[in-house]
């Protein structure tokens, strides 16, 4: 008996001793790791932590005081090499797509599209399984389910023609401003919040009722314009490009336009789910630049520079143009191309950015006012609010940087600042993400 006390103390013994949190009776922390480097993310490139004078560096002419000089310092930061392509915002559309296809069926209870444990009970909360080949040609009964995608009656103009109306991407996130701000009225005895507001995902003012409060949801469509290229412009045959430009293969290199803000928030949002639910690696939410953080990559490390290429003029020595603009009236294919152009086709700046300046506009996160630089941080500066429907438009404006392939050289400029509202498309407004690296 005394010889089975002792081997049960000794195995006691060694299991303290083996523990990852014993350390020896040291303080050595939880972890065994040391070191950990954050993988470099696909197609993106790092812009180091650093300080910059953001604002026009040339003279005022218009005299709009919107862009003042001004001292930031910005964390690093992971941001795409290229605007999206249209074959990339396809990956996102075809994925959505297909959930919403799964979804349908789950719906109509084949919970052969749901995942399961090894004991072949369905997960909880459900989850699709990818997996799973949905097969319409043989299975008609999935055929006759997801004929509901497709336009019907006197909106059919052939069969299996999808309605890309129906493609809704619904996500949701936590709102830290908004719980930080209302942390005061929060009474950890009771677990309950006594007071304080928050302005839901449709900008209305609600009465903070508990953590799901804060807990944003939101569902967007997200087929691109494509009639964007006759609104834009009129009197002018731009119905190939309607007809084509999204979805023909000789287009997949080119930016993907008609996005407007709230799509490429969905699409960022999805991007970070894509990655989460392939990696074990835990790393920051893909999501829009700020308008200090696009402003910081785009001068490439250089100090007052006019344009990305750092020089004052749009010519280099050769005399060929640096980006994709509208060099002067009328004339849209000095610069090589008479729309948009392949993305990378002209030289990058001193981060290894493409297109900074020229070839299509690019989204910020930021709201867009004349008096956002003096009233946001000098620590990773940001100007965000949430409008809702009703709200004058002057609240729904969005930074736009960079100019495009339809703006005069003045636009390309690091400092200048526009803007277009949020739930506006446009034939020469793209996007490019970044990711906050994380610090080591």
């Amino acid at each position: 008996m005394q010889i089975k006390r002792f081997v049960f103390f000794f195995i006691a013994v060694m299991m303290v001793a083996c523990s990852p949190y014993n350390g020896g009776g040291e303080l050595v922390g939880t972890r065994k790791v040391k070191r950990w480097f954050e993988p470099r993310p696909y197609g993106m490139v790092l812009i180091p932590t650093g300080s910059l004078n953001i604002g026009q560096n040339d003279e005022d002419i218009a005299w709009s005081m919107s862009a003042p000089q001004r001292t930031v310092s910005l964390a690093a930061f992971w941001m795409d090499e290229t605007e999206i392509t249209n074959d990339e915002y396809r990956q996102f559309v075809y994925s959505v797509l297909d959930s919403m296809k799964r979804q349908r069926l789950v719906d109509e209870g084949y919970e052969e599209f749901l995942m399961k444990d090894r004991k072949g009970n369905v997960l909880e909360p459900p989850v699709l399984d990818r997996r799973m080949r949905i097969d319409g040609k043989k299975n008609e009964e999935y055929k006759e389910l997801l004929e509901g995608m497709n336009y019907a009656g006197d909106d059919r103009i052939v069969a299996g023609e999808l309605d890309v109306r129906k493609l809704v991407y619904k996500f949701s996130w936590y709102d830290f401003k908004q719980a930080a701000a209302n942390d005061r009225f929060y009474d950890p005895e009771t677990g309950t919040y006594k007071g304080g507001t928050v302005i839901n995902a449709n900008g209305e003012r609600e009465a903070v009722k508990g953590r799901s409060s804060f807990i944003m949801r939101k569902s967007v469509r997200i087929y691109p314009d494509t009639l964007c290229w006759l609104k834009d412009f009129t009197y002018a045959y731009n119905e190939p490009y309607v007809k084509e430009y999204f979805s023909h293969v000789g287009y997949d290199n080119y930016p993907v336009v008609g996005v407007n803000w709230h799509q490429a928030q969905a699409f960022c949002h999805w991007r970070t789910a894509l990655f989460n639910n392939a990696s074990s690696n835990r790393v920051q939410d893909w999501r829009l630049p700020s308008e200090a953080e696009w402003e910081y990559a785009a001068r490439g490390g250089l100090s007052g520079a006019t344009y990305p290429w750092g020089s004052y003029y749009t010519r280099n020595k050769k005399g060929c143009f640096m980006a994709n603009f509208k060099p002067m009236r009328g004339n849209y294919i000095g610069d090589g191309g008479s729309i948009t152009v392949p993305v990378g086709t002209y030289a990058p700046n001193g981060y290894g950015l493409y297109d900074m300046a020229g070839n299509v506009a690019e989204w910020t996160a930021d709201n867009y006012d004349e008096s956002a630089y003096e009233v946001t941080h000098d620590m990773n500066p940001s100007y965000s609010m949430t409008s809702k429907n009703s709200d004058n438009r002057i609240f729904k404006r969005k930074a736009v940087r960079g100019g495009s392939w339809k703006d005069v050289a003045f636009y390309l400029q690091n400092g200048v600042r526009s803007y277009e509202y949020q739930d506006t498309a446009r034939s020469f407004i793209g996007f490019r993400t970044v990711r906050t690296r994380i610090e080591f």
